[in-house]
């Protein structure tokens, strides 16, 4: 439920590589969620969103005997430009809305930051207020990669955080998902990068389950055909440990429950 194409700007194949990627991998089906980072200035969202869904649709069509093709677009920083955002929302028949927050307004990724001189406290809470934000505006449909930045402050730079620090925040968040019967996704591609875990990890995502919490979408965010499907089979066996029986896919913007086997 989260995959990049040649779309996205750090993407590397096409929509159909990456479909012939899922069915290689035994996958039953893929969501297409291309980036479209709001706040962006260096590309024409119109067109992108256009070609994107274009070539996903290209793809549903292609695949539609062998593979459950679901068109969708990864939103990223949407709360910053709300009217943009919902233009391109209301343009097409999208199945499936990713939420993500990947820079505080106005300011770089959170990959390309400098950690060694940062209030690390203060910038993750600023953080977490904005994907709060994010699940308060409730126009997308799985909130994504919910630790992002530990990627980089933990995963690449080594500094250790305690996440339990932002339990209150974290729990505002879980419950307004939850109010707004919403998803939280569980994002695997941390499991084969310098963090070595899930985005969120499992205590996280017990926490959300424990806390009522129904929905949880399981993504690779594959940028490779060749990536396509790695360990959803992992983030599956997490779900079954903190005590999902069910993992949730969204077709016409609607969640459907499928079981774990």
């Amino acid at each position: 439920m989260h995959t990049h194409s040649d779309n996205s700007f750090d993407g590397n194949h096409s929509c159909i590589l990456l479909c012939e990627g899922a069915c290689s991998k035994g996958g039953a089906g893929i969501a297409i969620t291309d980036h479209c980072d709001i706040d962006g200035k260096d590309y024409d969202f119109r067109a992108f969103s256009t070609n994107q869904y274009v070539e996903a649709f290209k793809a549903k069509t292609a695949f539609k005997d062998r593979l459950d093709v679901l068109i969708g677009i990864e939103l990223g920083q949407g709360i910053y430009e709300k009217e943009m955002s919902l233009a391109i929302l209301n343009k097409f028949n999208y199945d499936f809305i990713l939420g993500s927050i990947h820079n505080l307004e106005n300011t770089e990724d959170f990959y390309f930051m400098d950690y060694s001189d940062k209030d690390i406290k203060n910038l993750l809470t600023e953080y977490f207020k904005c994907v709060l934000k994010l699940a308060q505006w409730n126009k997308t449909d799985s909130i994504a990669h919910l630790t992002y930045p530990l990627r980089y402050i933990t995963g690449r730079d080594g500094i250790k955080v305690d996440i339990s620090d932002y339990y209150d925040i974290i729990d505002e968040i879980f419950k307004t998902i939850i109010s707004n019967n919403k998803a939280l996704e569980l994002n695997v591609s941390g499991l084969y990068s310098e963090i070595g875990d899930t985005l969120p990890n499992i205590s996280l995502i017990k926490r959300f389950h424990d806390m009522g919490g129904k929905y949880v979408t399981v993504g690779s965010d594959s940028h490779y055909y060749d990536r396509v499907c790695i360990g959803i089979d992992k983030g599956y066996d997490i779900l079954k440990k903190c005590g999902y029986s069910q993992f949730t896919i969204f077709k016409n913007r609607q969640p459907i429950l499928i079981d774990i086997k």
